[in-house]
This record gives C-alpha cells, structure tokens and sequence, in this order.
C-alpha cells in the first residue's frame, strides 16, 4: 500500500468538473447510503405513540414541516455550507476539528509532543488572530488544564455516539426495510418471520466484512441512485396522485399548530422526527474520501430534493388515508404493484447504509487507537490500492453481537429509533461545540459569530436531545450506557498511558550512562541490530537500562525507536523520519523518531526494518559531510551558518531524512527538500536540534579535498557496519509492563489502573501483534511503573 496516498478517491484532476461529478455520484455509496433510507422510518417512529394521525391531517403536515426545515437547517446550512469547511487538511470528522483546535492551541494531552512537529507541511497554521478576543478565549483554553480534559472528553464521548450509531443503524435500518413483508403476510407469520430474516442479513453483513468495501463497493453507488430516483418517483406519483396541495405544508407556521394541538405530545414526537437527518455526519466525516464541491453537489441536487420529495410523497398519501397508528409507514404509500421491486431495492439501499456507518466505526477507532485513546486492536488493511480501507476483527464481532442483541431485544422501530435518535443528536452536538472553538480559534472570527452558530443550530439540536433524552426508559438508555461504558474505558487508557509516559521521562538513564557501557564493565556488544521502543524522544529509556543491568550485553548497533502519532491526518513519508545519533559515531548508536498522523497506514514490520535502514544510511552520509564540508545552501548559507551554532549536542541533532539519496559529490536539486538546521524547544529537552526539510533549495555537498578520501573511507565504514548488523538480524526490544497506582493515590485512581488499565492490557493486543513483530526477533523487558 501506498502510505503517501491519502484519499481513497482522489484524482488528479479532482478540481475538473468531470472529475468533481464522477466523485459525487460515487459519494452516494459511501457517504449518504445512511441519511436516503431514514424515509423507510421516520413517520412510523413519529407516530408511533405519542401523536396520533386525525382527519385534520394538522399532525402529518406538522410532522412534514418539522421534517423540510430540519433538513434544510442541518444538513444543507450547517454541514454542507459551514462545518465542511472546518476541515482538516481535506479530513472530516470529530478528530479531524480537534486536531485542529490542538495545533491552534496548547491543549493537547498527547505525549512526546515536540514543536519539531509544526516543520511538517500538513501541520497547517492560519495568521495570528488579529482580534483580542479570540486570543482571550485562547488563552482561558490554554491556561486551564481541567478545560484540557473536558475538550478530551467531549471528544471521546462524540466518538463513543458514533460508535453507538454503528451499532444502531444497522439494526433499525435492516429492520424498517424487511418491514414491508408485513403487507404481504399474515400477522402470526410476519411477527415470527420479520427478527429472523432481519438477524439473517445483518450475520450476512458483518460476516462479509473482511473482504472489504473495495470488492463490493463498486455496486454501492448505484444502488443508492437507484433507491432515491425510486423514493422521487414515489413521491412525486404520491403528490399528484393524492394530494397536490400538500407543498403548502412546508410553512413554518403548520409547525406551530403542530405544537399547539399535541402540546407534551408533540415535543415527544421529535424524538422521531430527527431521524431525518441521521447520517448527516457521514457528510463530514467522510470529507477525506471526496471533495467540498462532490459533497456539496450531491446533497443539494440529488439526496435534498429526493427526501423531500419522499417525505411530501408519504404525507400526500397519509393526508387522504387515515389508518390506525400501526398501518402508518413506508410501505403503504407504495403502490402494490411495485411493491415488491421496491423492497428489494430498499433492502439492498439498508446494507449500504449500514456498510457505511460500519466501515466508520472501524475507521475511528483506528484513529482513537493512533491517539493512545483505545485498546490496541488488530487492525487489518483490506486495499493494496485503496488508503483507509480497513477491518478490525475484535470490533466486527462485537458489533455483531451487540447488533442482533438490539434487534432481538427491542423487536419494534420505536425504540430502536429512540436509541439511533439519541446516538445522532449528541454527536451532532459534539460537532457543533467543536465548531464553535475551530470559528474562533482557526478562523479567528469574533467569538460572537461563533456564539451566534452555537445558540443556534446548538438549540435546535438541544430541542431533538431533549425529546430523545425523555424516552430514557424506552431504548435512549442504550446509547447512554453504551457512551458511559466507552468513554471510562478510553479515558482510563488515556490517563494511564500518559502516566506512564510521565514515568518515564523522570526515570530516563543520561547519555553519560550509555556512553560508559563497555568491557570494562562486563558489558558485551553482539552483532546485529538492537531497536529499543520507547515513547521518549530524547534520553535513554528506563527499559533498556533494565535491559542491560539482568543480560549485560547489547547489540552492536542500537536504535532508540519512538513510533509516535502527531495531531495531523496524514505525515507525507519524506517527512515521517527524525533521526539523529546517540553519542559519538563510533558508539553506533542513533535515534529514530517514526510520526504518523491518525489517518496514517502503519508500515509493516518489513518493510518498516528496511526503510529504517535506508534512513540510518542516509543519515550516515549526511551527517559526516554536513560535519566534514557540510551542506553548502546556495542561496541562504549564511543563516546556515549561524543556525549551525544554536546549542548542538551529539545527543540530541535530529535530521528529517526523506527519499532523496545522499551523495558524496556535487548534487544539485529543485524539487526535493534540503536540509537546514533549526533549534527546538521541545518537551523533553530544550537543547533538542531539529532539520527541517525546506522545498525547492538549490543545493550541494562540498567535501574539502584533503579529507575527502579520509571522509569516504569513515563513511562506508560505518554504512558497512549498519549493513553487516542488518544481515547479522534485528532484535525488537519491547517493554513489558505492569502499572500500578502509587500509594496514596485515591480510591477511584487505585480501581482505574489497578484493575481497569491492567484488565485491559491483558485482554488487548499486545505492543508485538500490533507491530507485527515475528516472535524470533521479539525480546521483552518486564517493567511495573508506579504511577
């Protein structure tokens, strides 16, 4: 696979209008398979209970009103015109709007964060607000911790609902479509048919899960264009048919009558009502995979006009028959003589919409897991071809499980739809607190548009939530104590894993320790290469001290490894290796810093070994010419120079080294980035110096010509030895730990690590599965942190 390649459908061509209409038309598969089959269900689930339908027809025109403006305020003004602009180097989703808020301010609770991590191009900063206020309401954020982990929290809690939505939506949306069969067969025979059928095609669903979108999703597209042509055709024959007049409901004022004729009632209904817009999130949160303009094309001039259409359609129909509440649905608008075609079509439109909430369900954990906000998992990538298509086993499973536990359970679209209800609008909620901050802090608006955009599109969801939220005990609670549950496991990971982190960095080994390892003490050096894994980026870790104090001996060449995730999508790979020496070059020993964004495609383990390789030798090479001759800018040699004297130590020099081979002689070069030396304040040490790469230099490697033979022959000498090591094997030293609250520590800290964090990391993947270390090469050092 191909880490460089960041969306699954990008074109180069992406801003020609042929290709911005070819990715919208393949957004429908992906993007919008879960917001077109919310008609086989909302008008069932609104008048489910609460209100019934009159010879008036107030309470269907109410309900249609409702459901024109929230579609029009939600999706169409907040997401499509506002919020996909907050995007994250073209990435969408609750991490993509706090990534963002973290770069713009200091209130990330990540470790071994490093302002080296600003040099990357994704790392995209706006000019410094201009305005005082926006700078005051940076500064509370940044100056208050406790507001550092409410953010966390709020984040975690959108991403715990966006996993309760993948398991919801499956169930009510595989249900509503097999829910046509009721008009096709007895009573007694579809209330035993309709759960197993339903729990059938959903095993058939998740079973099918590890092939892949890529090998079915082709087919995805279509079928969704044919399910909203089909409900615009309904709808319009619906419109005409029976009641051409019903477009005067779309007045606000039909809401307002609502209101006042089912009072308590009515407010209750909304719960329904505001399945309307679910899977407007998918809109954002699939932005990486298209484009602004193939979202936004396909919304406004397909998906918007076919609901609405539907939803007229169905109303047109009510208007003209009033049956009993249980007769109130989809399907009996649908003339009988398709109605048989249509259930198929909307069947297959259901295991879209539900494979598409799926594959976001695997995707964002994937990203909670790259942030230390999840138990590690297996994840498995289904596309050679294709970024981002992923299967995560564990998860499937359990979705599964959970998914036709729902179905049998509850057995009704009431309260399933109160649950998947619930699940949406606190997401949505997540959303547009998320949105508030990225108005002030990115685009540097007055904090009074983003109070405006947060009291008003936050009380029209507020006024949904609270409908769902009064439905507690009628299916809302699963959500609930499904987000609770989530949010205390990932919290808990979090803290622990910062924790250890803390440990760590006070209980690190100095350099002096290192260099003074030798024969003298009993110490030995075997061939091979050693990479010691630590989450530090400067020093030497506790691990490996311990290492060497129970088996005195390390390998001949060694490499403290730090694979460590930065608050950006995607870290272009020329720019993904920091890598500096650890002592003098004779002690042959360095250091490799690997980022990845929470997007990113973690290499594997052979691949990983022989670029990490290629970068040692590079950095070889540029590192003894930079200090024997140097790397001479043409243009800006002078400020090398001086940069050149900003706090070196032969610990911390760290270099980006990218894809361009280094050579002895004169090279010259336009495109690919140069090397500069720039210093770093960074968490662990202040004295670290970063290289940064700098595009389009125009630049040369000068070797004096008294110490050019002499330069050669140390340079091959030690890529010889890198090489000799490599081929004598690689060892992966990992450290293997067991945390525990220190003493005195609170009752609530001592259940959380003591038994929480411990319960987790025995029953999770281990640091070896997730890296894919072969267990011949694998060496682990036992470690309990007191924390």
């Amino acid at each position: 696979m191909d880490p460089s390649c960041g969306n699954c459908w990008t074109n180069p061509k992406k801003d020609s209008w042929k290709a911005t209409l070819l990715l919208a038309y393949q957004s429908l598969g992906v993007v919008y398979g879960d917001l077109s089959i919310s008609p086989l269900y909302v008008y069932k689930s609104t008048f489910a209970e609460d209100i019934h339908h009159s010879e008036t027809n107030e309470e269907i025109f109410g309900v249609l009103s409702f459901v024109f403006w929230t579609l029009t305020l939600v999706p169409l003004f907040k997401y499509v015109f506002i919020v996909l602009r907050a995007d994250d180097n073209g990435e969408g989703g609750t991490f993509a709007l706090y990534s963002l808020i973290c770069r713009h301010a200091k209130v990330s609770l990540l470790p071994n964060q490093q302002v080296a991590d600003e040099a990357l191009s994704t790392y995209i900063l706006e000019p410094p607000p201009t305005t005082k206020n926006s700078s005051r309401v940076k500064a509370v954020l940044e100056n208050h911790k406790s507001l550092h982990v409410a953010l966390l929290i709020l984040v975690l809690l959108g991403t715990c609902m966006v996993i309760g939505d993948g398991l919801l939506t499956p169930a009510i949306s595989v249900f509503s479509a097999v829910s046509g069969l009721e008009l096709s067969m007895s009573k007694d025979h579809h209330q035993y048919a309709m759960v197993p059928i339903t729990c059938f095609i959903l095993v058939c669903l998740f079973a099918l899960q590890h092939y892949g979108t890529h090998r079915i999703g082709f087919f995805f597209a279509p079928i969704v264009l044919t399910w909203l042509l089909c409900i615009s055709a309904l709808g319009l024959y619906n419109i005409f048919h029976w009641n051409h007049h019903v477009y005067q409901a779309l007045s606000p004022s039909y809401m307002i009558k609502f209101l006042k004729k089912t009072r308590k009632g009515g407010w209750m209904s909304l719960g329904g009502i505001l399945l309307c817009i679910t899977g407007s999130e998918a809109m954002f949160a699939d932005l990486g995979h298209f484009s602004h303009a193939a979202i936004q094309i396909a919304f406004t001039f397909l998906v918007y006009p076919a609901l609405i259409l539907a939803y007229m359609g169905q109303a047109a129909y009510l208007s003209r028959h009033h049956h009993t509440i249980h007769k109130i649905g989809f399907y009996v608008s649908v003339p009988e003589s398709v109605r048989w075609p249509v259930l198929v079509v909307a069947i297959l439109a259901s295991v879209v919409g539900s494979q598409a909430i799926i594959s976001g369900t695997f995707s964002i954990i994937n990203q909670s897991q790259s942030l230390g906000c999840f138990p590690r998992v297996k994840v498995i990538h289904t596309s050679d071809k294709i970024h981002g298509q992923i299967y995560i086993p564990e998860i499937n499973w359990l979705l599964m499980i959970l998914c036709i536990a729902v179905t049998i359970g509850f057995r009704d679209i009431k309260h399933m739809g109160n649950a998947s209800g619930l699940a949406v609008m606190a997401v949505m909620l997540v959303t547009t607190c998320l949105t508030s901050l990225v108005i002030i802090l990115c685009w540097h608006k007055p904090p009074l548009v983003a109070l405006c955009f947060l009291l008003f599109f936050g009380s029209i969801e507020l006024l949904y939530f609270s409908a769902s939220l009064i439905k507690f005990l009628e299916g809302a609670w699963l959500p609930i104590l499904l987000a609770l549950f989530l949010v205390t496991i990932m919290f808990v990971w979090h803290y622990t894993t910062v924790k250890k982190y803390e440990y760590d960095l006070h209980n690190k080994v100095s350099l002096e320790w290192l260099l003074a390892l030798g024969p003298s003490l009993g110490i030995a050096r075997v061939p091979g290469v050693g990479l010691v894994f630590t989450d530090l980026t400067s020093g030497i870790p506790a691990n490996f001290s311990r290492f060497v104090t129970n088996l005195p001996a390390f390998h001949r060449v060694l490499v403290f490894v730090c694979i460590k995730s930065v608050p950006v999508p995607y870290v272009p790979p020329a720019e993904r290796y920091l890598v500096g020496r650890v002592g003098p070059a004779a002690h042959r020993s360095y250091r490799c810093i690997v980022r990845y964004g929470y997007r990113d495609v973690h290499q594997d383990v052979d691949s990983f070994e022989s670029e990490l390789v290629s970068r040692l030798s590079e950095f070889i090479r540029y590192d003894w010419y930079k200090a024997h001759g140097g790397i001479i800018d043409v243009r800006k040699e002078e400020e090398e120079e001086e940069e050149e004297g900003e706090g070196s130590t032969s610990e911390c020099r760290l270099a980006v080294i990218g894809m361009v081979p280094l050579s002895a002689f004169e090279m010259e070069d336009e495109t690919e980035p140069a090397s500069m030396s720039v210093g770093f304040q960074t968490v662990d040490s202040v004295s670290d110096i970063v290289e940064i790469g700098v595009p389009e230099r125009r630049v040369r490697f000068a070797v004096d010509e008294g110490c050019e033979t002499e330069t050669e022959m140390e340079v091959q000498e030690e890529v010889r030895d890198l090489y000799e090591a490599q081929q004598a094997g690689i060892a992966f030293i990992l450290g293997h730990s067991h945390v525990r609250a220190k003493q005195g520590s609170s009752v609530w800290k001592r259940l959380a690590i003591n038994l929480g964090y411990n319960f987790l990391r025995r029953n999770c993947r281990g640091a070896d599965v997730s890296l894919k270390v072969p267990p011949a090469s694998l060496l682990e050092v036992g470690m309990v942190y007191i924390v």
